[in-house]
């Protein structure tokens, strides 16, 4: 357990890794307590880390959004341990909503439902649809067992940085907001949960994660589209239906730039490019996988995972954006990825957080015909 008295809150933390921690009810106890009157608890869930709140209390709901600095139009994603709570919190449950979870429930994915009078628009974002998922991790499923109601909870993090992937990450930037962090460890998966609207036919996709648009078409024999904004970018005047699609999110301090083309040229590209910035005094950071390491010999490289295996690029794309935050780098070259199956969400959030900076180089390979979007 840790405390900070000066701070406005003083948040505790506590581990609820099984293999190490005793005291487990006490933890959840508290936890839940925290929940029922009205306060804000981080937990770990497969994804990333959650902050937490009664999301049938406005007040509370509030909370989150003056912690993370988040805009009040962005809404929330409500967290339930068992089907049975979808009675009081949606009007409907559509079939292919039904396919959905009976697939993928306990898991990654967030269903957008038509909202009962229960849940409050601070938790909607003002909006007449609820985003809800039932998580896949035990320290989550208990909380909100314990808690006994609907868990708000967007990431544990101020609004527009790297979602956090541990617990020292939320306490790095909500220690002293919130009264407790539940350290459950690294967590599984490392990106958010993909989002689904089945208030439309055909459902939409709106924003891509784990369970990957090929997966869902066939779950529901149909097709399933990405819903325009994540193609053409959210209009500044629409009210965004989930999290994700209209802000600025997952960014690191320094500018970041993907660069996209065949990985050996691209990887030249990047080398290029940081002996540039270095050559001017600037500090560079570099994210690369372990197929083409050896191309980069300046600047900070930051060995993302290999492309062989996506699950390990989402599991430390946050972490690394962090990182490159505390070595205090001028700006960051990434390389890009393929944008089929979980490819998808993983190039969801770098082009997010490098703001669509993106440098595309020329399929024919031939020099100074890459352009810049």
């Amino acid at each position: 357990m840790e405390e900070k008295s000066e701070n406005k809150v003083n948040t505790k933390i506590f581990s609820v890794i099984e293999t190490k921690t005793e005291n487990l009810d006490q933890i959840y106890q508290e936890a839940s307590n925290i929940i029922k009157q009205g306060g804000l608890v981080a937990f770990p869930t497969e994804t990333v880390y959650g902050l937490g709140a009664n999301g049938l209390d406005k007040k509370a709901a509030a909370k989150i959004y003056t912690a993370k600095g988040r805009p009040s139009d962005n809404p929330l994603i409500l967290h339930i341990a068992e089907i049975k709570q979808l009675e009081k919190i949606v009007k409907q449950i559509p079939e292919d909503a039904e396919k959905l979870m009976e697939r993928y429930w306990p898991g990654p994915l967030t269903i957008i439902f038509e909202k009962t009078d229960l849940v409050p628009y601070e938790t909607t974002g003002g909006l007449e649809t609820v985003a809800v998922r039932m998580p896949d991790h035990t320290a989550a499923r208990r909380l909100i067992q314990e808690s006994g109601v609907p868990i708000a909870a967007p990431s544990a993090n101020t609004s527009g940085r790297p979602s956090p992937t541990s617990a020292s990450h939320v306490a790095e930037d909500l220690f002293g907001k919130v009264d407790l962090i539940l350290d459950g460890g690294s967590v599984g998966i490392g990106l958010e949960s993909t989002i689904v609207d089945v208030t439309v036919m055909p459902p939409v996709i709106l924003r891509p994660g784990y369970i990957t648009q090929e997966m869902l078409r066939e779950t529901l024999k149909k097709e399933i589209f990405l819903d325009t904004a994540l193609i053409q970018g959210a209009a500044k005047d629409i009210k965004p239906k989930a999290p994700g699609m209209k802000y600025r999110h997952y960014a690191p301090k320094a500018e970041l730039i993907i660069v996209e083309g065949l990985p050996e040229k691209t990887a030249e590209k990047i080398q290029e490019l940081a002996a540039e910035k270095t050559a001017e005094g600037k500090r560079v950071g570099i994210i690369g996988t372990k197929e083409l390491q050896k191309y980069y010999q300046t600047g900070l490289v930051k060995i993302i995972g290999t492309r062989e295996q996506e699950e390990t690029i989402a599991q430390n794309l946050y972490r690394i954006l962090r990182e490159f935050d505390e070595a205090q780098v001028d700006i960051i070259y990434s390389e890009s990825f393929s944008e089929k199956n979980f490819g998808q969400a993983i190039m969801n959030r770098l082009v997010k957080a490098a703001g669509n900076k993106v440098i595309k180089l020329s399929k024919n390979l031939s020099k100074n015909k890459e352009k810049k979007n």
